[in-house]
């Protein structure tokens, strides 16, 4: 049977569950590391931007001078991309059809875990000129010594019988194996050379508010009755209390990558 932890891109409940708090989620979502956008944007000026959500990184690729097209599934994110400036075509990546469209690049941020990695990275390859490149990118969490287990421990206990809330933020290794799962999808679709990891590190600080007001956009919150988010929201808060009122969350934003073959 399909799982979170296993086959994602099947839970569709979680992947189309943002767009039900669009806006908070945009407010709210950290944006990508200017280095990351920078390089990719070196590829060339046109870029498809998979599971775009609100556009937060088609906006960066906007601003550093490129022509951004998004797909997205989600209409109500997809409209507030639009409002932003995004053109956006509502659909799920497997099912688009570029229309003979090419692309220098093919991104998706926080949303490659949603899509069929093998369907997902065929059609990218449709849809890139010879040489561009596939880069699909996640947030990795490197939170303070302490609060991490804390913060998991707010989960255990609104939670204990639920395997989803049993470990601490995922770190680089754990979105180093969803880099892994994303480049066999690519060998597999064929079409392109050999994938490779690049790793971006960076920090944001927050504030209690902010963090909790980020944390009902984590997608499997909508799998927790309302009672136990406002626990969590709750223990979570106290355990950044304890630690001062705020801190600094590092990041580190972990790509798979490879090049159409010509």
């Amino acid at each position: 049977m399909p799982t979170l932890s296993n086959e994602p891109h099947r839970a569709r409940d979680v992947a189309e569950s943002f767009g039900a708090d669009a806006e908070r989620y945009d407010r709210t979502r950290p944006s990508y590391p200017d280095a990351l956008v920078a390089r990719l944007a070196a590829a060339g000026p046109d870029v498809l931007d998979v599971g775009c959500g609100t556009g937060i990184a088609a906006r960066q690729f906007q601003a550093a001078g490129c022509r951004v097209l998004g797909v997205e599934p989600d209409a109500r994110m997809a409209e507030l991309a639009e409002r932003a400036g995004v053109p956006v075509e509502v659909s799920a990546i497997e099912d688009w059809d570029p229309a003979g469209r090419t692309f220098d690049t093919v991104v998706a941020g926080q949303a490659w875990h949603w899509v069929d990695p093998v369907a997902g990275a065929a059609k990218a390859a449709r849809a890139l000129r010879p040489g561009g490149r596939l880069a699909v990118f996640w947030h990795s969490f490197r939170p303070p010594s302490g609060l991490g287990d804390a913060m998991a421990a707010a989960y255990r206990r609104a939670m204990p019988d639920s395997p989803l809330f049993q470990r601490p933020l995922p770190g680089p290794e754990a979105y180093s194996l969803m880099c892994d799962k994303a480049s066999d999808g690519m060998r597999e679709a064929g079409g392109f050379g050999e994938p490779e990891e690049w790793r971006f590190p960076w920090e944001r600080r927050y504030t209690r508010g902010e963090w909790l007001e980020q944390v009902p956009t984590f997608g499997l919150h909508s799998r927790v009755p309302a009672d136990r988010r406002q626990q969590i929201l709750a223990d979570i808060g106290a355990a950044i209390d304890a630690a001062g009122g705020a801190f600094t969350m590092g990041y580190t934003t972990v790509v798979a990558t490879a090049l159409r073959e010509p």
